[in-house]
C-alpha cells in the first residue's frame, strides 16, 4: 500500500511511523522545512494523570506504552518515565487529591498520595512548603523540539519512506491523489491529512465550514539550566480545575471556596513544568479560545508562573531565555480524543487532539491504521 501523509508534526509523523512499521510505502509532505507548530511548542509530556476515564484514558495509556517502545528504539527522543508530582496546599486542594486517589482507575494511572517528605525524596528540588503531593507514576516525557527530527531520522532508514518539505498540498485531484504547490502529483492508496491548527484552505474545502474543531492559543517559557535535576514533571493544583480526571464534589468545593488567582483565572492557567535534556525548565501555560487571537505575548501570566514555581522550588527561577506562543487544534466536544473524518474517497482528515496531541499521537495513529485496514 502507498500512503501519503500531509503534515510533519507529531500526529503526522506517527501516522507515517505506523504505515512504515506495517510494511507500506510512505510519502510525508510538510509545508515548512520542518514542523514549527504545536508539536514543538509544548511540554513534551506524555500526560496520563488528568485524562478522562474511558476512551481518553485508554488512548493515553496505550500511547504511553507505544512511546516507551519507540523510545527504546530511538534514544534521541529522550523518552523518560519520570512520573509527575502535583503538590497541594491546604485542606481543599488535599481533598481533591484524595478523591483522585480513591478513583476506581487510580491504579491504572499510578496515583499515590505522598507526604511532603516522600515527595521530596522522589524530587529533592521541591523545597517549598506544601501539604501533600499527588504522584502519577504513568506520566512520562520526551524532547518536543527534537522528537520529530529523531523519529524522521529513524524513518529515513527505510527505503519505503520519503520526506518532502517545503511543499503545500493544494488539491485533491482524484481518489487518494493530491497535487502540491510545486505542481507535483502524488498518487497513493490512502491520504491522511494531519494539518494541525491549519484548518483553512484545502481543509475547509474538503471538510466544509462546520468542522467541529477550534483553535486554542497558549503561552509558555523556558529557562536556563536549573543546576540540579527536576526528577519528575510538576503541576500545581490549578491543573485539577483543567483536567477532567479531577472532577468531583471536592473540586466543586475548591472552585467555590478557593477560586483561582485573578491572573490565572483571566488567562485560564495551570502550572505544568518539565526539565529539558539541557537542564532548563519548560513552564506554562495559558489558554485563549476567543478569536482573533492576540499577536503578542503578555507578561502577567509569566509573572504568575514564576511566582508559583519559585514557591514550589523554594528558590529563584533561573533566567528566562525563551518565551513563545503556540496554537493547537481541539475538538469543540472536548470529550473526543480526535476528529477523524473521511473527506474524499481515500482521503482522511485527522485533527483536533487539543493538548493531548503529544501524549496520544502514537495511539491515534495506530487507531487510524487499524480503521483504514493498513
Amino acid at each position: 500500500m502507498r500512503v501519503t501523509v500531509v503534515g510533519g508534526g507529531v500526529v503526522g509523523t506517527m501516522h507515517a511511523w505506523q504505515a512504515i512499521q506495517r510494511g507500506h510505502e510512505v510519502v510525508q509532505i510538510e509545508r515548512e522545512t520542518e514542523a514549527r507548530g504545536a508539536s514543538l511548542r509544548n511540554f513534551g509530556q506524555i500526560w496520563v494523570s488528568g485524562r478522562a476515564s474511558g476512551e481518553e484514558l485508554e488512548t493515553a495509556l496505550r500511547a504511553r506504552e507505544l512511546w516507551e517502545g519507540i523510545g527504546a528504539r530511538v534514544p534521541a527522543l529522550g523518552f523518560r518515565a519520570n512520573g509527575s508530582l502535583t503538590p497541594v496546599r491546604g485542606d481543599l486542594e488535599l481533598a481533591v487529591a484524595e478523591a483522585a486517589v480513591a478513583r476506581a482507575d487510580a491504579a491504572a494511572r499510578g496515583y499515590k498520595l505522598l507526604t511532603p517528605g516522600e515527595a521530596r525524596t522522589l524530587n529533592p528540588a521541591l523545597r517549598g512548603e506544601f501539604t501533600a503531593a499527588l504522584y502519577c507514576e504513568r506520566d512520562a516525557a520526551v524532547e518536543p523540539r527534537t522528537a520529530q527530527l529523531a523519529l524522521r531520522a529513524e524513518l529515513l532508514k527505510s527505503p519505503r519512506y520519503r520526506f518532502l518539505p517545503g511543499r503545500e498540498v493544494r488539491e485533491v485531484i482524484d481518489a487518494a491523489t493530491v497535487r502540491d504547490d510545486h505542481g507535483d502529483i502524488h498518487a497513493a492508496d490512502a491520504v491522511v491529512l494531519c494539518t494541525g491548527a491549519w484548518l483553512g484552505g484545502l481543509v475547509r474545502e474538503l471538510a466544509g465550514p462546520d468542522l467541529p474543531v477550534r483553535r486554542v492559543r497558549l503561552q509558555m517559557m523556558q529557562t536556563d539550566p536549573l543546576g540540579e535535576p527536576l526528577t519528575t514533571s510538576v503541576a500545581d493544583a490549578d491543573s485539577f480545575r483543567y483536567y477532567p480526571a479531577y472532577a468531583s464534589p471536592a473540586l466543586d468545593e475548591l472552585n467555590a471556596r478557593q477560586p483561582q488567582a485573578p491572573t490565572a483565572a483571566e488567562h485560564r492557567m495551570q502550572l505544568l513544568m518539565v526539565q529539558r535534556a539541557d537542564g532548563g525548565l519548560t513552564i506554562g501555560d495559558t489558554h485563549e479560545y476567543e478569536h482573533p487571537f492576540a499577536f503578542d505575548t503578555v507578561e502577567e501570566p509569566y509573572e504568575h508562573l514564576t511566582g508559583v514555581v519559585e514557591s514550589l522550588l523554594g528558590r529563584p527561577l533561573p533566567r528566562i531565555r525563551h518565551r513563545w506562543a503556540g496554537v493547537y487544534a481541539q475538538c469543540t466536544d472536548t470529550s473526543r480524543v480526535v476528529h477523524r473524518q473521511q473527506v474524499r474517497d481515500g482521503v482522511w482528515l485527522v485533527t483536533g487532539p487539543g493538548g493531548r496531541g503529544m501524549t496520544c499521537s502514537p495511539a491515534i495513529a495506530e487507531t487510524t491504521a487499524d480503521e483504514l485496514g493498513w
